[in-house]
């Protein structure tokens, strides 16, 4: 067998030509031109996701911290009870009274992002919550405790409402549901810890457990202080402060198509244009054109829905509703709560495919040994379909539909509705339990969470794979579209009036 050397440069086996028409022709010809860009588009594709999703992560860490002391509050106070001889009023107060100071950190941190940036915000939250839980974890009273505890809600206050906008502002729009429901996965993850930390120190005395429950909340903010030097600024907050090339280094960053950049700033640029008016924030806030007046009553109504639903009930009662089952050790009722924390976390993954799904019911039925193992079984279910419905489908909700100039402020009343709600329900449960029974308060649960799935029916739309700023554009299409028709009626009805007229 010997090399021929052809007319057309190629060498071939045996006389074999390779011509543009031969099947042995070299298989790299087979290639696309473009192959190396191809390449280099996945490559970079890769990189982005990755780098965007340890943003997200790190900006969740905030998210901890609430979930973990709603997790660990439920274990607490059984021996905060017994230590410091607190009435049940008083416990139903320290339970509830998280959620009701938080929403001054909401207040509060809305505007406060909009002035240091949605970044330190989040330092600013970690740092009061470590404040808050070491004056509890010192706490040689009540009084002392709620001071602790008061600190505590206002950090996570601010940490809760940030981190969604912040996700959002940052996330691709391909990716940014999932990615925006990382903070209900860390709330979750928080429960779950607070929970086994509880079951963990509980063989402790009761002098000392508690206090040790309530100090680990301390190191989720080391975390978050190491984070503070690997995540960007908001792209969207810094165009507001007209540091454009800042943000063009982040959108470049951030962006699976290097090409989308210069596009995707300058909807950023012209959204951020509108910050320009003469009215202040809280004048629009409270009087709304039409369509901010529908974005507001969405986000507001999903975030009450949220807790009226009755999640925090379950979450920071839990032992009293297994113990109404028949537990009677602290240890198997904290060793329940353990497996309640790990189908609550393990199914809100689920919510990053399923983010449209809604649905939470819970009913308690029996008696007997049975009763034990229906009563685990329900509440797990109450915490499933929560986390894979309402628990992060709200945040994505609110963190997306609002303009830019108004988004953190119109976000954190949705969060103070959240945290109002969730206090009223927290603080009121034991009594309303008494009054018409465990089961008759999850029944009417049950009544609002259907009320909630008409709400979501009627007001929520579709805002997968749009833009911040082309779902702003949908809900003004839709208030003027709603106009075009009540005009067209108009138009219809005095051409009615005309003919009778003219007959």
């Amino acid at each position: 067998m010997g090399f021929q050397q052809h007319g057309n440069g190629q060498v071939g086996f045996s006389g074999i030509p390779l011509g543009a028409k031969n099947k042995y022709k070299r298989m790299n010809s087979e290639l696309p031109e473009d192959y190396d860009d191809v390449l280099h588009q996945e490559a970079r594709r890769n990189t982005t996701r990755k780098y965007v999703t340890a943003c997200a992560i790190f900006a969740s860490l905030n998210n901890v911290l609430l979930g973990y002391d709603v997790g660990v509050m439920s274990g607490a106070v059984i021996f905060i009870k017994e230590d410091l001889k607190i009435s049940e009023v008083k416990e139903e107060f320290l339970v509830g009274i998280l959620s009701i100071v938080s929403l001054l950190g909401s207040l509060g941190g809305g505007r406060t992002s909009d002035i240091i940036g949605r970044k330190w915000t989040m330092a600013l939250a970690a740092v009061v919550f470590q404040i808050g839980a070491i004056i509890m974890t010192l706490a040689p009273s009540f009084s002392v405790l709620m001071i602790g505890r008061l600190l505590a809600g206002i950090g996570i206050g601010f940490g809760g409402m940030i981190s969604p906008i912040y996700i959002a502002e940052i996330s691709p729009n391909t990716t940014r549901g999932s990615l925006t429901t990382f903070p209900e996965i860390f709330i979750n993850l928080g429960i779950l810890l607070g929970y086994v930390s509880n079951y963990a120190f509980s063989g402790f005395s009761a002098h000392i457990n508690w206090r040790i429950m309530l100090a680990d909340g301390i190191f989720p903010s080391v975390f978050i202080a190491f984070a503070l030097f690997i995540i960007p600024e908001s792209p969207r907050w810094l165009v507001m402060q007209n540091r454009i090339e800042e943000a063009r280094s982040v959108l470049l960053k951030t962006n699976e198509n290097e090409k989308e950049v210069e596009e995707r700033l300058k909807e950023i640029q012209h959204a951020a244009g509108f910050s320009n008016s003469a009215k202040p924030v809280w004048h629009e806030l409270l009087f709304p054109s039409p369509s901010l007046r529908r974005m507001l009553i969405t986000g507001i109504g999903i975030q009450c829905f949220q807790q009226i639903s009755g999640i925090d009930a379950t979450v920071y009662y839990s032992p009293k509703i297994f113990k109404a089952a028949g537990i009677e050790d602290n240890s198997k009722l904290l060793a329940a709560t353990v497996a309640v924390g790990v189908i609550k976390t393990l199914v809100i993954l689920v919510a990053i495919i399923l983010i449209d799904k809604l649905g939470a019911t819970l009913s308690l039925f029996g008696e007997g040994s049975f009763v034990i193992a229906l009563a685990i079984v329900l509440v797990c279910g109450n915490v499933a379909f929560f986390s894979v419905g309402l628990g992060p489908v709200c945040w994505v909700l609110t963190s997306e539909i609002f303009p830019l100039r108004v988004r953190a402020q119109a976000s954190a009343l949705g969060a103070v509705g959240n945290r109002v709600c969730s206090g009223l329900v927290a603080m009121s449960f034991l009594s309303v339990s008494h009054a018409i029974t465990v089961a008759g308060t999850f029944f009417l649960f049950a009544a609002i969470s259907s009320l909630a799935i008409v709400f979501v029916y009627m007001l929520v739309p579709e805002t997968k794979g749009k833009s911040l700023e082309q779902i702003e554009l949908m809900f003004q299409n839709e208030q003027e579209r709603q106009g075009s028709e009540v005009e067209l009626g108009d138009v219809e009805q005095l051409v009615q009036n005309k003919t009778v007229l003219t007959n």
